[in-house]
């Protein structure tokens, strides 16, 4: 089994890509400020990089699991096109107010780390030596209890933010070589 490694985690919505609300549609794909290049950047630098993202629209029946899969597809493609490359995704299509009741409550919505935890235990990443970027509190609490260190980005520029990712993530690495 290889040794578990340190590991970058990204909201989606707000972090990646611009919300529109509810954001779905591939048309409506939009890049953060410099987000392109700050996951290029991660990715250069050598860590794996995970997507952690609440998509609670399906469970209001906004829009079904195929939207957000096509929506994944091309954000992907963009980002590759880019030079970065996303490892995988993890989606919650949970919410408290979703019209099938057994859609409202889970161990994967943020501010729950089930996404975080489970993302970790299927690719062998050490949270404790990871960190997770986030534009809300809801980010932040699901990185604090699935162990791992919390950046809250306000917008702007994502390239200042992903360097101090990256920054902490060698600094955790070398401790561990």
């Amino acid at each position: 089994m290889p040794q578990p490694r340190p590991a970058l985690f990204l909201d989606r919505d707000g972090v990646i890509n611009i919300d529109h609300g509810y954001p779905h549609r591939v048309e409506d794909f939009d890049f953060m400020p410099d987000a392109a290049d700050a996951i290029k950047f991660a990715h250069q630098s050598g860590f794996p990089i995970f997507v952690v993202t609440n998509q609670g629209g399906i469970g209001l029946g906004y829009f079904d699991i195929a939207a957000v899969h096509r929506f994944h597809t091309h954000m992907c493609e963009c980002i590759t096109a880019k030079g970065g490359q996303i490892m995988d995704i993890a989606i919650c299509s949970h919410h408290p107010k979703a019209i099938d009741p057994e859609m409202r409550d889970c161990s994967c919505r943020k501010p729950k780390p089930g996404m975080i935890l489970d993302l970790a235990n299927r690719h062998q990443i050490d949270l404790s030596r990871s960190v997770m970027i986030g534009d809300r509190d809801t980010d932040m609490a699901a990185a604090s209890a699935a162990g791992c260190h919390g950046i809250l980005y306000s917008g702007g520029s994502l390239l200042p933010i992903m360097m101090e990712a990256v920054k902490q993530l060698s600094r955790t690495d070398e401790s561990y070589s």
